[in-house]
């Protein structure tokens, strides 16, 4: 599982700088720039969940360490 997150978020990460290099920023909300900062904006998303998901399991430990 810890593998699967790092992979995730070096994936994720990758998407977001690939996509914020892809946006122009004279005018970032027209053409192809409003696709890029979507997809960025979902990478974000994605390494939002992975971060949850992190976190969770390290909860998970603690509390089964106790017990």
């Amino acid at each position: 599982m810890k593998l699967f997150t790092i992979i995730f978020s070096i994936v994720s990460l990758g998407i977001i700088g690939f996509n914020l290099a892809q946006v122009n920023f004279n005018a970032p909300f027209q053409g192809d720039s409003v696709t890029a900062l979507t997809v960025a904006l979902i990478g974000l998303c994605a390494l939002l969940l992975v971060w949850i998901l992190f976190v969770s399991k390290q909860i998970q430990k603690k509390i089964h360490y106790k017990k």
